[in-house]
């Protein structure tokens, strides 16, 4: 015993007989008072705070707002056992108990929170295990006799010190400015989406300059606390414009690209576009990309400097209207105006079609076997589709067409045979 009680004396603590097993039994109570305040949280407020979070399109349903009943009771975990610590002078193990609690409460938060924002789930225990072993080492008194040791495994390269300790602080301000940006960039995205004062494209623009402003800041705020010289960055900025001319030019231009196309605005989400063979609907405009999404579910991502520097038809820029075309032939002993007629009918019968323009009927030449019509009308959601109403709308002209007795022709060939003379022998 008098080994043990030595060790407890060289980290500042007293004997295990002067103890004072009352306030022992007291900070054990409030432990498992946080323990279960947490659980109640979590079981009754977690599953509400990440309905509320999907309500409010919160990056909807994801890994933040599934473990938020989590962060939320591991938060009321850490704040009873540290009011609890703070509140009284506590006896040094009862103060060692709570501290305890609270280091295992916060490396639980820490692995859950970084998960939240995607960080991965090896890292998040990784960081989960740094942040328990700085809290337990504080606890105990040997935080100082560690950071020494860790200090002590390294390496100097001219001025500059390199050890353990200053991976593990670059690690540690990575991982906390990287969480502070996800959550920064998915209030900010929640903040834009409900302000009525922008439209969607708007909204997308503000959203892609705020998280680079974010980032930056972020950047400069994690060298200005790990101490690090700006001119140090000289050379790299060097580097960096090299390879930005080199291997990254294409990267920076889709970049670019992509900022233009949200602040002119010609190219917006839920716009209709062609580009070369891809034709459909914009999805979203990223970074390096723009999603189209086709009528047959497939996702085109075309780069943001070929819609830069092709021609783009977008059929929804300045109108939404868009006129479709249909040919359709009639035989040549037809009433043409009644046939005219029941093919306008049909065209204003389906749903899509706008009744103004009201759709129109023309003759466009006169063929082998019949007279050549197109039929003419407008929709307002290209997005829907264009060869479903078109289909709609020739099954409604065919059933029209049936009753009223009209022919559609079809080419018709007659085959007539010559008696062959017989060949001489």
């Amino acid at each position: 015993m008098s080994g043990i009680d030595g060790l407890l004396a060289r980290m500042g603590f007293p004997a295990i007989a002067e103890a004072h097993m009352v306030e022992l039994g007291i900070a054990a109570a409030l432990g498992v008072l946080a323990l279960a305040a947490s659980w109640v949280v979590r079981r009754r407020l977690g599953p509400r705070l990440s309905d509320w979070l999907h309500g409010q399109d919160f990056e909807a349903r994801g890994p933040l707002t599934e473990r938020a009943g989590a962060i939320l009771g591991w938060t009321a975990a850490l704040l009873v056992t540290g009011i609890s610590a703070a509140a009284w002078p506590w006896h040094p193990y009862a103060l060692l108990l709570l501290n305890i609690l609270f280091a295992f409460g916060a490396a639980a938060l820490v692995r859950h929170l970084l998960i939240g924002v995607g960080l991965g789930d090896g890292a998040a225990l990784a960081a989960a295990f740094v942040a328990l072993v700085i809290l337990l080492s504080r606890a105990v008194g040997g935080l100082e006799l560690l950071q020494e040791r860790l200090a002590g495994f390294g390496f100097s390269i001219g001025d500059r010190n390199f050890s353990l300790l200053t991976v593990i602080n670059l690690l540690v301000t990575v991982v906390v400015l990287f969480t502070l940006v996800r959550l920064a960039t998915r209030l900010l995205r929640r903040v834009i989406k409900r302000n009525d004062r922008f439209d969607p494209t708007q909204r997308l623009l503000i959203e892609k300059i705020s998280a680079v402003v974010i980032v930056v800041a972020a950047f400069f705020v994690g060298i200005d606390i790990l101490g690090i010289d700006l001119t140090a960055f000289a050379v790299f900025s060097g580097a960096l414009g090299l390879a930005i001319g080199f291997g990254l030019q294409k990267t920076v231009g889709n970049l670019i690209a992509g900022i233009i196309l949200l602040m002119d605005r010609s190219i917006k989400p839920g716009d209709v576009i062609a580009v070369g063979n891809s034709f459909g609907w914009v999805n979203k405009i990223g970074v390096r990309a723009v999603s189209v999404i086709t009528r047959e579910g497939k996702e085109h991502l075309i780069p943001n400097e070929i819609l830069m520097t092709q021609e783009v038809e977008n059929w929804s820029y300045s109108s939404r209207s868009v006129r479709v075309k249909i040919a359709v032939g009639v035989a040549y002993d037809t009433d043409l105006r009644l046939a005219q007629q029941l093919m306008i009918e049909a065209a204003k019968e389906a749903k899509r079609v706008l009744d103004e323009p009201e759709p129109v009927c023309w003759i466009t030449g006169f063929g082998d076997s019949s007279v050549d019509h197109e039929l003419r009308f407008w929709i307002t959601d290209p997005e829907a589709g264009i060869g479903n109403i078109k289909g709609a709308v020739f099954l409604s002209v065919w059933d029209k067409f049936q009753a009223a007795g009209i022919e559609i022709p079809f080419p018709q060939r007659d085959l007539h045979l010559r008696s062959v003379p017989p060949a001489k022998e």
